[in-house]
């Protein structure tokens, strides 16, 4: 691990997880829609909601796939890391006052190319909500050095 609390790609095995965990408010959705300008009436407008398969409001997909983000850069392989890929299928909702459990697992080293795969999955409690892979650059210490 880097004096930055982060993981070199020299550190990482496959197998090694790391987790994130929110709890998605009602002022993370509202602000999100902003920032984004996804002003869906399914995220901000209860009545409207309440008459959709939902039956209420539900937090934005990549509201909800930022804990992935966070995982990444915060916990492991943890800052400096930069997203090259992110696939996902969101295959659950998550409602304002969920907390959202952003699990990542590597899969895979790719030492030359100084790249990790990761599986990257999000729960909210037992209920996978997301379903994905990232492959992400991260850190050297071997280029860290050659660098100096």
């Amino acid at each position: 691990m880097n004096e930055l609390n982060g993981y070199d790609i020299e550190d990482l095995e496959p197998g090694m997880t790391a987790r994130f965990a929110k709890t998605i408010t009602e002022a993370d959705i509202v602000l999100f829609a902003g920032v984004s300008g996804d002003n869906n009436a399914m995220h901000i407008n209860e009545d409207f909601a309440a008459a959709t398969p939902f039956g209420g409001r539900i937090a934005h997909g990549f509201l909800t796939a930022s804990t992935i983000s966070a995982a990444i850069a915060t916990r492991m392989p943890g800052p400096g890391t930069v997203y090259v890929a992110q696939e996902m299928r969101f295959v659950g909702p998550v409602r304002p006052g969920d907390t959202v459990t952003a699990e990542v697992t590597v899969k895979e080293v790719l030492r030359d190319r100084n790249r990790v795969i990761l599986t990257t999955t999000c729960h909210v409690g037992d209920r996978m909500v997301v379903d994905g892979q990232a492959t992400v650059r991260t850190t050297s210490r071997a280029r860290r050095q050659a660098a100096e």
